[in-house]
């Protein structure tokens, strides 16, 4: 249980280095702005146009007696738009950093730096294009895994009792996990590690992924949180890759929180 306060101290760290460092935070807002205003469009049109979409998805009820179509309709744009709203959530951080795949790539190059014993960061040697193809590809597949998940997680909330309590709680702890993979990405991803060996990693230690990722999902269910928290979770990230992989990492003086060598 020790690792879960270990990862919610690399979210607190992670912030806490892109507070002291505002110019790589203020470059790490603008990947955010950007897909929260795509996001918030589409979930808008969702909201106008969600009912419409219904009647014309279901024209089998066009006869049913008033209240069952109204019911059955408004149920289905309710679970329409909730499954939009958790898209939303799951693929916020996938499609920010694919956008910011530049912004958070040096970030997160900057934290190696600057938290390293030696002063230096790891590098892929990859060009920039290969590196952009690579993470789009990995994160389509982590968003059917966590697209599959939800469809479960869907399906089981209509269970009695189960589906109002540990459902919802165990689809905080699932986002959790695939949040932490998508930014932890960012710097495996430089250090060569494949998604397979990524997941892996991740498995291995899940109390502290969860400790990092879950109160970071709930945070991003508040509006425009996640795109100020973004920027310090890539960092917060970058320390958690280094911590699963054993990298040595300098300590932080107790008075100004800048690391300094052991």
């Amino acid at each position: 249980m020790r690792d879960l306060g270990v990862g919610f101290g690399y979210l607190l760290k992670g912030q806490r280095w892109v507070g002291r460092h505002g110019r790589q935070f203020g470059f790490g807002l603008l990947p955010g702005l950007i897909t929260l205003v795509l996001y918030a469009a589409a979930l808008v049109s969702l909201a106008i146009w969600g009912a419409d979409f219904v009647a014309w998805a279901t024209p089998f009820a066009d006869d049913w007696s008033s209240p069952w179509l109204g019911l059955f309709r408004g149920f289905l744009t309710a679970v329409l738009f909730a499954l939009g709203l958790l898209g939303a959530v799951l693929t916020f951080t996938a499609v920010t950093l694919l956008v910011g795949q530049p912004f958070y790539e040096n970030l997160s190059e900057k934290v190696d730096e600057d938290v390293s014993p030696d002063g230096t960061a790891p590098e892929s040697g990859l060009p920039f294009w290969r590196e952009l193809w690579i993470s789009a590809r990995d994160s389509l597949r982590i968003l059917v895994r966590a697209a599959l998940w939800g469809l479960l997680l869907f399906a089981l909330g209509f269970l009695p009792f189960v589906g109002q309590t540990a459902v919802p709680v165990l689809g905080f702890f699932v986002t959790g996990f695939f949040l932490t993979e998508e930014l932890a990405a960012v710097a495996l991803q430089r250090r060569g590690i494949d998604l397979r060996t990524r997941l892996t990693l991740l498995r291995s230690r899940k109390t502290l992924v969860w400790g990092f990722g879950t109160p970071l999902g709930l945070a991003f269910l508040v509006p425009f949180v996640a795109v100020f928290l973004m920027p310090g979770a890539v960092a917060g990230a970058t320390l958690l890759a280094r911590d699963l992989l054993g990298e040595e990492t300098a300590q932080e003086d107790a008075e100004t929180g800048e690391p300094v060598s052991p």
